[in-house]
């Protein structure tokens, strides 16, 4: 806290969607969808006394972080991974800082509030913030539906590998309640879903219709190749005990390089875990293998930075659009891999180095499994 901090800020007494219009029900409506996890008396609730003073509260999130920062230090010097229940974690934290638990459900509308009353315009500089608040919130309001899985070594981005505290729902009902609270009717599709019989149960509604409809194919595949080998005929693959061989790197490389020099427009080229990629990336620099293609195409890669993966990706549209062509290289189920439609032109050529199979052993993935397996008795293989 400093100077520019007012002793109170607005709504403290009650509400923590703002003021002005918010204080409508349409508002209201619109802040519950914004935020579906959070019952109402969460974000309409009045503020505790603890925590009304700006300086108080900035205090009383301080004591948060450090608890977690503690609680993941605990867990990496015992090189050993926590699974927990919000209640637990909560009896810890209030027996750790001698703060009461309710006051955390309150961490996010106080924060939201704070900002506002700052004018703070860049919300991005305050995101791992948002992100503690969130958390804090969440595991003071829901003592099921969750998990608090802490690992040593654990993964968020792929192929990073760090301390990692994370609050996994379980439960996916409680963020899609509050559509069917507020719409008569909604329409679930999806292309992948299987079996549908199964999502009525995982997200606790029963369907009016259900109804499978048959794919049509517009038009067959083109030419879905499998390349095992390269032109010296060593093996290709990503396996971990051949993975970093220098004719492998070197290969792949000599395979984009043909690719670029034959398909017009764009190319995307998919990598199984950023760390994979940035090392490949960086060999074939060494190699001048991306020289050789930047004699044929552009090239742009992906990021763990969304505004650099965003530039990149309206530059590569234009150097398709004009004519030029370039090579995209991604991750496998990253944001561009799950966000992004390379249509036409922006997609004449896909190539996938390595198969991203998932994790099977993340702790995330066995505690919704169980959670699957205990609520639904739904077996690993029906998930999968």
């Amino acid at each position: 806290a400093d100077g520019r901090l007012p002793t109170n800020f607005p709504g403290a007494s009650g509400g923590g969607s703002g003021s002005g219009s918010g204080n409508g029900n349409n508002a209201r409506s619109d802040t519950t969808l914004a935020n579906p996890l959070l019952p109402d008396d969460v974000l309409q609730g009045a503020v505790p006394d603890v925590i009304k003073k700006a300086e108080s509260f900035c205090v009383f999130m301080d004591k948060v972080v450090v608890h977690m920062r503690e609680r993941l230090t605990k867990q990496t010097s015992l090189n050993a991974v926590e699974s927990e229940t919000p209640t637990n974690f909560t009896h810890q934290f209030a027996k750790a800082t001698g703060q009461e638990v309710p006051v955390l459900k309150h961490c996010y509308s106080r924060l939201n509030n704070l900002m506002k009353t700052l004018e703070i315009t860049n919300m991005d500089a305050f995101s791992p913030l948002q992100d503690v608040a969130d958390f804090a919130t969440l595991v003071a309001t829901y003592d099921k539906g969750f998990a608090i899985v802490i690992e040593p070594n654990g993964s968020v981005i792929p192929g990073v590998y760090e301390p990692t505290m994370r609050l996994a729902c379980l439960d996916s009902s409680l963020a899609i309640k509050p559509v069917f609270k507020k719409f008569e009717s909604v329409v679930i599709t999806s292309g992948t879903l299987s079996p549908p019989e199964l999502y009525p149960k995982l997200l606790n509604f029963t369907p009016c219709v259900s109804v499978q409809i048959q794919m049509t194919h517009f038009r067959t595949p083109i030419c879905p190749v499998v390349v095992c080998s390269g032109s010296d005929q060593a093996q290709m693959s990503t396996r971990f005990e051949v993975r970093d061989d220098a004719s492998v790197v070197r290969n792949y490389g000599a395979l984009v390089v043909e690719l670029a020099g034959t398909i017009p427009d764009g190319i995307v080229v998919f990598f199984t875990s950023y760390m994979y990629m940035e090392k490949i990336v960086s060999e074939w620099n060494e190699l001048k293998i991306l020289d050789r293609i930047l004699e044929r195409k552009l090239v742009f890669i992906e990021t763990k930075d969304i505004q650099e993966t965003h530039t990149a990706l309206k530059n590569f549209r234009r150097a398709c659009d004009c004519g030029k062509g370039a090579v995209f290289l991604s991750v496998a189920r990253g944001k561009v891999a799950e966000g992004i439609d390379f249509k036409h032109h922006y997609g004449r050529c896909v190539v996938l180095i390595g198969v991203p199979f998932q994790y099977t052993l993340s702790h995330v993935l066995r505690a919704r499994l169980d959670f699957l397996s205990t609520n639904f008795q739904v077996r690993d293989s029906e998930f999968k």
